[in-house]
């Protein structure tokens, strides 16, 4: 993975680089590759629910850095579904002063694909779909928000903000209601704030159908029957993508940081 970017002089500047579901899976590809783009005394702030899963990326963060960068690898474990978890992430950013980097980058990528075998019509419970929300609407809004508030506007600090979104952000996907409404909500919030705040960079980046845990939910649970066969074709015929392929391309757009703010750009677009 580092042959990737050995060969690109620019770098993510001194930075606090927050990373939200950073256990595993896509997240876990960002914080190594985001790690290698770093300048010395960088702080990666590691979010998720398992500890254990953290201190593993951890430490194979601290095996990388091998040009002695001393980047400050700290892991919190907070459940982003919960308020609770929303302010312990953000008193973690927080320890960090403002004056100590000049690269704000969060990372918004924790979400769940939601219960995707049932229909629309099923969900009468106002209670199951606030709870999918809360975490992936909800806490989205309210952890931008308060690292922004935390990180105000100063000459010489780059406040970027990086949504993970969806292909399902656009298109609506039978059986998918709610991660199809979640990240729905999620581009447009993000283009409000794109709005709102001229000065902070905001990009919502689809990375593509990736080989992940969830993808092995949507294959096997999809209550959409066309759906899942086309799940299914896709990983039998090689055509899902590695998270390190579809990391690699976001960190050019990040390095290359020409995007519109508040746009969505595809894996497929670059």
């Amino acid at each position: 993975m580092e042959e990737i970017f050995s060969r690109e002089p620019k770098d993510l500047g001194r930075a606090l680089c927050i990373i939200t579901g950073a256990s595993k899976g896509y997240g876990r590809t960002l914080a190594l590759q985001l790690s290698l783009l770093l300048k010395p005394r960088s702080i990666l702030l590691l979010v998720a629910r398992s500890i254990d899963q953290l201190n593993e990326v951890k430490d194979h963060i601290m095996a990388l850095d091998d040009r002695q960068k001393r980047l400050d690898v700290r892991c919190v474990q907070a459940d982003l579904e919960k308020m609770e978890g929303v302010e312990k992430t953000i008193q973690a950013a927080k320890e960090t002063s403002s004056s100590e980097v000049d690269h704000l980058l969060l990372i918004n990528n924790a979400g769940s694909l939601g219960d995707v075998s049932r229909l629309a019509l099923t969900f009468t419970d106002p209670t199951e779909v606030n709870r999918y929300l809360s975490l992936n609407v909800s806490g989205v809004l309210s952890l931008t928000a308060g690292v922004l508030q935390a990180f105000p506007r100063r000459l010489g600090l780059q406040r970027t903000v990086v949504n993970i979104s969806s292909l399902c952000a656009l298109k609506a996907f039978p059986s998918w209601v709610l991660y199809c409404t979640g990240k729905a909500a999620r581009d447009m919030l993000f283009r409000v704030l794109a709005e709102e705040e001229p000065d902070v960079r905001v990009l919502s980046y689809a990375p593509g159908p990736l080989d992940t845990d969830m993808q092995v939910q949507a294959r096997c649970f999809s209550g959409d029957l066309k759906l899942r066969r086309s799940f299914s074709s896709m990983f039998s015929s090689g055509e899902l993508l590695s998270c390190e392929e579809s990391g690699a391309k976001l960190m050019k757009l990040l390095l290359d940081n020409d995007y519109p703010s508040g746009a969505h750009v595809d894996f497929y677009e670059l």
